[in-house]
């Protein structure tokens, strides 16, 4: 290890305690790795809800608009 520091108090005199915690959370979100969103998107043809049927339409004018697209 060299021997500059990787932390610095700028303000305020914090005790053991408080500089481990601090520690313990920089060293927690370090580990962490990188955000989550680096999942691949799915494609519409492997989508479930793809195949489940819309619900019929109801009430007076319904037989028209079952086979119009909506």
């Amino acid at each position: 290890m060299s021997g500059a520091p990787h932390l610095r108090v700028v303000r305020g005199n914090p005790d053991d305690v408080e500089l481990a915690a601090l520690a313990a959370v920089v060293a927690g979100l370090a580990s962490a790795g990188g955000p989550a969103g680096d999942e691949p998107t799915r494609s519409a043809w492997s989508d479930k809800s793809r195949q489940v049927r819309r619900p019929l339409p109801h009430g007076p004018g319904a037989w028209r608009s079952f086979g119009l697209p909506g």
